[in-house]
């Protein structure tokens, strides 16, 4: 019989790609781990890895019993969490998926809130771009996502929280002064710094300034809003800036938040959670805890 030892043991494997790596993820070493996939391998009678010196390749039936794999230790994560978790609202561990471009400005205020609040909660917090959040929270690895809505994804429900406002940042001593309220024409597109492609707020920024399909004037992709900002600071470019991370940043750099003309673009950030997921009760307790907590530049708009 297939134990759930070889299967974690595989499915590690299968990530790194690589035996001494995958023990590594697992805490064994790698003979042992090495003689477990092995075991696995003769009890399937079928190959599932390709070895050789550098790192591993699964074979085609390894890809397709990794997919069965991974079913099976989402549904046994999911059994281990519902079994710690208590009676009471928002009682154990609660695991947490939030995008890049909220999470360094919600957390500081949502964690304190939700263990004062709720003082048997475990807050387990992962910061990933919306689509590897998605994956994770489907295959039970995670149990709400905070990220940009609509999110249209099979099995997964989702609420509106709060209007995040978008805004330019500049330098303060930038040459190219922009007018406020700011309109579309005025945005120079060679100086439009965005973030990395599997960011939405790239898609977002290039939508708000009219450049859905000019993406080639874009010529730089950054990882985070602190390195886009840092940039602007110096004079190298422009930025959209979201109202969430407005007081933060401005607090630490030498940027001037210029508004937009009526109608303001913004987007709706929500909650997203597995429809067999967390009751009604915590979604409603979550969504409260977000919106008590999120930073605002000033009148904070809702959903």
């Amino acid at each position: 019989m297939i134990t759930l030892r070889q299967m974690r043991y595989f499915e590690a494997l299968a990530t790194a790609r690589h035996f001494g790596r995958a023990a590594e993820l697992v805490h064994v070493s790698q003979p042992a781990l090495s003689a477990q996939i092995r075991e696995m391998e003769a009890h399937l009678g079928v190959t599932l890895v390709e070895r050789n010196r550098g790192n591993i390749l699964l074979t085609r039936k390894g890809e397709e019993v990794l997919e069965h794999v991974r079913e099976v230790l989402a549904g046994v994560e999911r059994l281990e969490h519902a079994a710690r978790r208590g009676d009471g609202l928002l009682e154990g561990p609660v695991r947490f998926g939030i995008i890049p471009t909220v999470a360094p400005y919600l957390v500081p205020g949502l964690v304190p809130y939700l263990r004062t609040t709720y003082p048997a909660i475990e807050v387990e917090l992962k910061e990933a771009v919306t689509d590897r959040l998605l994956a994770e929270l489907s295959e039970g690895r995670l149990d709400v996502v905070i990220a940009a809505l609509p999110i249209d994804h099979e099995g997964i429900a989702t609420r509106p929280v709060f209007r995040d406002r978008f805004f330019m940042a500049t330098a303060t001593n930038d040459r190219h002064v922009l007018m406020s309220p700011l309109t579309e024409a005025q945005v120079d597109a060679g100086r439009l710094l965005l973030l990395e492609e599997g960011h939405c707020l790239r898609d977002q920024a290039l939508a708000v300034c009219g450049m859905a399909g000019k993406r080639s004037l874009v010529n730089f992709g950054a990882t985070s809003m602190a390195t886009l900002l840092q940039m602007v600071s110096h004079g190298m470019g422009m930025t959209l800036i979201p109202e969430i991370a407005v007081p933060a940043e401005t607090a630490r750099n030498d940027i001037r938040i210029v508004a937009f003309a009526e109608p303001q673009p913004s987007r709706q950030i929500g909650l997203a959670w597995r429809r067999n997921g967390p009751g009604e009760d915590e979604i409603e307790a979550l969504a409260r805890a977000v919106a008590a907590t999120v930073p605002s530049n000033g009148e904070r708009q809702a959903p």
